[in-house]
């Protein structure tokens, strides 16, 4: 095994040996010494990834290189083995994964530093990331299809890590079903890829998709473009596992898990594998027009769903849950409309900011005694000084905060500003990359007005958390009119709670803690994240979506000769170049007039509970319309097929029937038995009359 071969072998597995050792080991090893150990393998992963890296991105490696571990699947022609595929899109998902990954285990320290399963959180957090790293470096769908169910395992457990919570359960198998739903199209896809090619390795199906681009599929008279069909359904995968519109509902309630957790799979992990799979498909989805045109439009409406869903939730969390799944609504329709370079360069810059928002969230939440309401805090900024410029510096990139004269901003400006230039160019021949375009702007100008809606409610204006009586009421609260419709069962605690009934953090005399900074184990995570949200974009934006991407991708990612959107050099109209940062400009301004200028406008507005206000703050309704259909239609088919089905047809003609019937005769026939002689001297009688009788007749 060569130099390469052995380093990335190694950064692949040291999280699975530390999510072994801290998983099997932990109970008979100190605590500390399981976060040690499961730190410092990712650590080591971290500094093995970002020399990967550069090696590749640099061309010191050849790559693509495949270094092929043990046999898996060896069926007639479906052959699979474990692999470790490498090449500058792996190595990219390489860096942001253990990045973020190792930086969420440092402030997990912090974090989790008074639950008492610990050793049990960090084995998790490891075997998620070795998950994520098997499914970015995997050499066939086989191997992709592994990690992929292996990050649905990893978030099950995380998000339902607090299994004492009923709603943390409830979040944990809501996001297991509804990956399933998506993990099924997903499977068809594969199925379909192996029927068409023949394989499921990828070096082998790349340079045959263009000679199977006619191949169609002909049912019930009517014929399908076959590459069509299976990128749909391999997309369907994508829309569950990154939380597109329709299969988008499991994302939110994943705030029920630990705040580390929700950075992980927000930021690096779960919800990016999908976007992944779209552009490492490039050369196949190049050749399914169709289907691309299906991501882009599925990729706009998230966008826009959720950057309007955001706009009226109060859980800081949730708010920042609603960003990324907008965000990734980028991503996907960058993807459609041929960018994908521009989706990955939105996927790397979009973990360091967003990565920084939940760690950032998740210090005001420590700070604030584990309240998550933002309608109950206010004023923060002086007594958390740190968290308040970190997450400054989280807010203005991810609104793509800089200046298109001389291109210079925040990680956000670059990418974001790179997918909306191409849905323009993309959209003066294709309607849906216009809608797209379109819906980037406006979505843009929403992103900056949630933003910073966060940013004032939490850290300036009157500090609500001061007027808190030995009660636990929000006087301030109240006096502003603010909907009490916020279920306190989302209100995140830790195994031991530290709130009272009311959510608030209490003392035992009932008085308000006063909020405080947080230590600087958790915050030195945040400025170095703050690092990539302040310079990722402007240091990456060359090699990924510039000049330099030929020589950076070098055939990672598949383009066609007619495919030119991220040529925008000299073919933007100026309207264009500055849309996105007037309708920023626009939604920040907005959000100081109602939340700072006219403080306690927003609130007043939201307790009217307006038809927009209710259809917006209950997520368009989707839950409601899935409850009502999905879940009580599948209730009554349930009840059905076991309360008729099975106990009343199978078990009522089945075992219960033969015994009632087995049961009635021997219940009768044992009435024939007595005991009294003159009843069998009677019965003997009878029958020898009967016998004579019989024998008079017969002769």
């Amino acid at each position: 095994m060569t130099t390469p071969e052995l380093i990335v072998t190694s950064l692949v597995f040291a999280p699975l040996l530390g999510a072994t050792i801290a998983g099997l080991g932990g109970r008979f090893i100190p605590t500390r010494l399981s976060m040690i150990v499961t730190t410092g393998l990712l650590g080591l992963a971290c500094l093995l990834a970002w020399t990967t890296f550069t090696q590749v991105a640099w061309g010191a490696w050849n790559h693509p290189f495949t270094v092929e571990l043990a046999p898996f699947i060896d069926v007639g022609k479906f052959r699979s083995a474990w692999s470790v595929r490498v090449d500058t899109l792996s190595a990219v998902m390489l860096i942001v994964v253990t990045t973020v990954s190792f930086l969420v285990h440092v402030y997990s320290w912090a974090y989790m530093e008074e639950d008492p399963h610990k050793p049990r959180f960090f084995a998790y957090l490891s075997l998620f990331t070795f998950a994520m790293l098997a499914l970015v470096t995997a050499a066939d769908f086989m191997q992709l299809f592994f990690g992929w169910e292996g990050v649905g395992l990893a978030s099950y457990l995380l998000i339902g890590f607090w299994y004492h919570k009923p709603t943390a359960n409830a979040a944990s198998i809501k996001a297991f079903v509804v990956n399933r739903v998506g993990d099924f199209g997903f499977a068809l896809g594969i199925m379909t890829v192996f029927w068409s090619f023949g394989t499921i390795k990828f070096a082998e199906i790349f340079p045959l998709v263009a000679s199977h681009a006619h191949l169609t599929w002909d049912f019930a008279g009517q014929s399908y473009h076959l590459l069509d069909l299976a990128c749909a359904l391999l997309f369907v995968g994508a829309m569950g596992k990154s939380a597109q519109f329709f299969l988008h509902t499991w994302l939110p309630d994943a705030m029920e898990g630990p705040t580390p957790v929700s950075a992980l799979i927000h930021a690096a992990t779960m919800v990016t594998a999908g976007v992944y799979m779209v552009c490492l498909l490039s050369p196949m989805f190049e050749y399914a027009p169709t289907a691309k045109g299906i991501v882009t439009l599925i990729g706009a409406v998230t966008a826009l769903f959720a950057a309007t869903v955001g706009l009226a939730q109060n859980d800081i969390k949730r708010v920042i849950a609603y960003s990324t799944c907008s965000q990734l609504g980028y991503m996907f329709f960058a993807a459609g409309v041929g960018a994908y370079q521009g989706g990955m360069f939105h996927l790397f810059t979009h973990a360091f900011f967003k990565a920084l928002l939940f760690l950032g969230a998740g210090s005001v939440i420590m700070g604030m005694h584990h309240e998550q309401d933002m309608r109950k805090m206010g004023g923060l900024w002086k007594l958390m000084p740190v968290t308040y410029a970190v997450m400054l510096i989280g807010t203005l990139a991810i609104t793509g905060v800089g200046s298109p004269i001389g291109e210079i901003g925040f990680a956000g400006f670059y990418s974001k500003d790179a997918i909306i230039n191409a849905a323009y160019l993309a959209g003066l021949t294709n309607p849906v990359a216009g809608f797209a375009f379109v819906v980037g702007i406006f979505a843009a100008g929403l992103t900056s007005f949630y933003s910073w809606r966060l940013i004032f409610m939490t850290f300036h204006g009157t500090p609500k958390w001061a007027h808190a009586d030995a009660h636990g009421h929000d006087d301030a609260h109240a006096a502003h009119g603010a909907d009490d419709h916020v279920s306190h069962a989302q209100i995140e605690t830790h195994s031991e709670p530290l709130e009272d009934d009311h959510g608030h953090g209490h003392d035992d005399h009932g008085h308000a803690h006063t909020p405080h900074e947080s230590g600087w184990v958790a915050l030195l995570p945040l400025v170095v994240l703050s690092v990539g949200a302040v310079f990722a974009g402007w240091a990456f934006h060359t090699l990924f979506v510039g000049e330099g991407r030929e020589a950076f991708w070098r055939g990672a990612i598949f383009n066609l000769p007619s495919n030119h959107v991220l040529d925008t050099e000299g073919k933007l109209p100026p309207q264009v170049v500055w849309a996105p940062l007037a309708v920023t400009a626009t939604g920040f301004v907005i959000a100081w007039f109602t939340y700072i200028r006219y403080e306690g406008f927003g609130a007043r507005l939201a307790a009217r509970k307006g038809p927009l206000w209710t259809f917006l703050y209950n997520k368009w309704f989707f839950d409601e319309l899935y409850d009502a259909t999905f879940v009580r239609a599948a209730k009554f088919l349930g009840d059905l097929f076991w309360k008729g089905g099975d106990q009343k047809l199978i078990d009522g003609l089945g075992p219960n029937g033969v015994s009632a019937v087995s049961y009635a005769v021997g219940k009768g026939t044992g009435r024939l038995q007595t005991g009294y002689v003159y009843h069998y001297a009677f019965v003997m009688l009878l029958g020898v009359a009967a016998l004579l009788t019989y024998a008079l007749y017969s002769f």
